[in-house]
C-alpha cells in the first residue's frame, strides 16, 4: 500500500504541474495514459476522456463506474504560489486542481488498480474525464454509450471523505424585461429597467413548495443585471440573470414553467440538462459507506452528477470549500486515508 500511495503523490504532482483548463486537457490526458500504462491495463480515449475496464469485465455483471476529472478552473489573481507548481508544505501540497479533483482522480485510480485483476460481484470501469468545470459536450456525458450499462457511479469530488446522498442541480435563466426607449426628461410608464426591478423583487421574495429533507429549498439567486449606455436614455431592454438551485422534487422544466408563469420577463433557459439527483439510502454502497462511519448530506455544489442517468453519490478526498480558492491544497494524509476509506466501502460490496 506504501508503494502505492507514493505513486498516487506523484501521479498528482504531475497533474498539478501540467495545465488542463477546460477543453484544453490534452496534455494531463496522456499523463493519465501513463499511470494506467504502469500498471499494465489497457485502456480507451475518446476526445481527453479516458477509461478502462477491470481485468475479468463480465457482461453479465452489474458494473460501477469510478469517475472524476482531470480539467480545472484558471487560477484567481488573489494566489500567492505558482499555480502550476506542486509545493509540499507542513503536510500539504499545493497547486491548482489538487484538491478539485486532482486528489480524487489518483485516489480512484489506485482504487481501481487495487481491484482491477481480483474477480468481483461487479464489474469496475475507471473514468478519467474532461469538461467537468463547464459542464461540457465533450466531457464525460460524450462517452456514456461507449460504456455500455452503468448501474451505479462514484463521483469522486472533494468531501472529506463523507458521502454526498443527493445534489442540488442547476439551471440559469438568461431574462429580457422590455420596455419602450424614451428621453429622460419625459414620463415613461414603460420602463423596463422598473420592470426588471419587480420581477427581481419577485424572485427574491418566492418561495418553492417543496423542500427536500436532504436538499432543503431551491434556491433562486439574480447574480447579473444588465441596461442601459447613456444617462439620459431610458433603454427598451433590461437583461438579468437568474441561478437556480435546484432539489430533487423540481425538474429543470418545470422550475421554467414557475417563472413563466411569475415573472412578466421573457425567459431562456441556459440548458435544462443539469438536474438535481438523489440516491435512496438503503442502496448497498449507501449502506457499506454507514459501515464506514461516512456522514451521509445533501451537496449544494453541482458536478458531472447532473449528466447520469443513473444512481451515483460523490465522495472523495478534500474539502469543497477550498475548490476555485486561492493557493488549493490537499493534506497528503488526505490522499493515504481517501484510498483506505474507499477501498474499505468497496470491500463491503465487491
Amino acid at each position: 500500500m506504501e508503494i502505492l500511495k507514493n505513486e498516487v503523490r506523484n501521479f498528482l504532482i504531475e497533474l498539478i504541474e501540467t495545465p488542463s483548463f477546460s477543453k484544453e486537457e490534452e496534455t494531463t490526458a496522456l499523463i493519465i495514459e501513463k499511470y494506467l500504462n504502469l500498471k499494465n491495463i489497457p485502456f480507451q480515449r475518446k476526445g481527453n476522456n479516458i477509461w478502462a475496464k477491470n481485468l475479468y469485465f463480465d457482461e453479465n455483471l452489474p458494473t460501477i463506474m469510478l469517475n472524476s476529472h482531470h480539467d480545472t478552473v484558471k487560477p484567481n489573481s488573489a494566489y500567492t504560489l505558482d499555480p502550476f507548481k506542486a509545493v509540499k508544505k507542513d503536510g500539504k501540497i499545493f497547486g491548482l486542481g489538487s484538491n478539485d479533483a486532482g486528489a480524487s482522480l489518483v485516489s480512484l485510480w489506485a482504487v481501481f488498480t487495487h481491484f482491477y485483476a481480483q474477480k468481483l460481484k461487479y464489474n469496475l470501469i475507471y473514468a478519467a474525464t474532461a469538461e467537468e468545470e463547464i459542464s461540457g459536450e465533450n466531457g464525460v456525458k460524450s462517452i456514456l454509450e461507449d460504456l455500455g450499462k452503468i448501474n451505479f457511479a462514484i463521483v469522486g469530488e472533494p468531501t472529506k471523505m463523507d458521502l454526498a446522498v443527493a445534489e442540488k442541480g442547476l439551471v440559469v435563466l438568461n431574462c429580457v424585461s422590455k420596455g419602450t426607449a424614451s428621453h429622460a426628461a419625459h414620463i415613461n410608464d414603460d420602463n423596463s429597467i422598473y420592470k426588471a426591478v419587480r420581477d427581481i423583487q419577485k424572485i427574491q421574495n418566492f418561495e418553492f413548495d417543496k423542500i427536500s429533507e436532504v436538499l432543503g429549498k431551491v434556491k433562486a439567486t439574480v447574480t447579473i443585471v444588465n441596461a442601459g449606455s447613456q444617462h439620459n436614455v431610458v433603454p427598451d431592454q433590461c437583461h438579468f440573470t437568474i441561478d437556480v438551485r435546484t432539489n430533487e422534487h423540481y425538474s429543470n422544466s418545470e422550475i421554467v414553467e414557475i417563472f413563466e408563469k411569475e415573472l412578466e420577463s421573457e425567459i431562456q433557459p441556459r440548458s435544462l440538462s443539469l438536474n438535481s439527483s438523489r440516491i435512496d439510502l438503503d442502496h448497498p454502497f449507501v449502506l457499506a459507506a454507514q459501515k464506514e462511519n461516512c456522514n451521509l448530506y445533501g451537496s449544494p455544489t453541482v458536478s458531472d452528477q447532473a449528466l447520469m442517468p443513473f444512481d451515483s453519490v460523490k465522495i472523495g478526498p478534500g474539502d469543497s470549500t477550498r475548490s476555485h480558492t486561492a493557493d488549493e491544497f490537499i493534506y497528503e494524509k488526505e490522499l493515504g486515508e481517501g484510498i483506505e476509506k474507499y477501498i474499505k466501502i468497496l470491500s463491503h460490496i465487491l
